[in-house]
């Protein structure tokens, strides 16, 4: 039975079944190594948390992912392409694949609701403005936002709010994996369920893969299929349940601490997220 998981395993994570592909990472900054030999995968479809402690570089690894940092050595492959940070501005092709909700948002706050959906678009395309912003309000109407939000600014909207805009800018080019730093970080518990499920929703209508930083152990326990863990300049992923029983110290802290306890006082799932 071990031998027929394993290959299962293989098959899971053969080439074609992954969204990202990472081998061999090594990100440093002068003397200080902040990944050294980190692999990961990410497969199609599925909603992967990611966590680690401050200073770990889970930030670094994102932006190594979508080509803003360059890794010292190893490679990246985002849906079979290897992403080359020195040709990021001519590969306009592959960042069409992906969008970025970055942790406040980054909205410009000079530019309407609608214009900052609509930033992409303009910048990826040729269509015409008055289709642009057509294509932006349904992609605002697609995150919960009603129709007298496309108008407003970002300083006119609650935190709640700028996260769904921002989000829809995320989702403007229709991307088939979709990175999120920390979206429900900021929020009241309310909201910040919400938010859990229209990522959910979204996930399941649109076929999404998506790539989530998130402290959030609510986020984790609700909607990840698995979790990856940054500690030690690699990666361990596995599934919520599997890491609960993992006798790394950090993990044992982060997954058994006095908040995780309430969250995870639910019998362990073993395969992801309840359906």
């Amino acid at each position: 039975m071990a031998d027929e998981r394993k290959a299962g395993e293989r098959d899971l994570d053969a080439d074609d079944n992954l969204a990202i592909r990472i081998r061999g990472l090594r990100n440093q900054f002068g003397p200080h190594v902040v990944h050294d030999k980190l692999d990961l995968s990410v497969r199609k479809g599925e909603i992967l948390g990611v966590v680690g402690g401050s200073g770990t570089g889970k930030s670094v690894l994102l932006r190594s992912v979508i080509g803003l940092n360059t890794p010292a050595q190893g490679t990246v492959h985002v849906f079979g392409h290897e992403v080359k940070p020195q040709e990021r501005a001519a590969d306009s092709q592959l960042q069409s694949k992906w969008g970025v909700l970055f942790q406040d948002g980054a909205l410009f706050g000079s530019l309407t609701v609608t214009e900052n959906v609509s930033m992409p678009l303009l910048e990826h395309t040729n269509l015409p403005r008055a289709l642009v912003y057509q294509l932006a309000s349904m992609k605002i109407a697609m995150v919960g936002l009603p129709p007298n939000a496309g108008p407003k600014y970002p300083s006119e909207l609650s935190g709640g709010m700028r996260k769904r805009a921002a989000l829809a800018r995320a989702l403007a080019m229709d991307p088939a994996l979709v990175f999120l730093d920390e979206p429900t970080a900021g929020l009241d518990p309310i909201g910040a369920a919400a938010f859990d499920q229209l990522i959910l929703r979204l996930q399941r209508t649109l076929n999404l893969t998506v790539y989530m930083i998130t402290h959030d152990l609510d986020s984790l326990d609700t909607i990840c299929d698995r979790i990856a863990v940054l500690v030690d300049k690699r990666m361990i992923v596995d599934t919520q349940a599997n890491l609960l029983k993992s006798d790394h110290p950090w993990i044992k802290d982060y997954f058994h601490g006095p908040r995780a306890r309430v969250v995870f006082e639910r019998p362990p799932r073993e395969n992801g997220r309840t359906e």
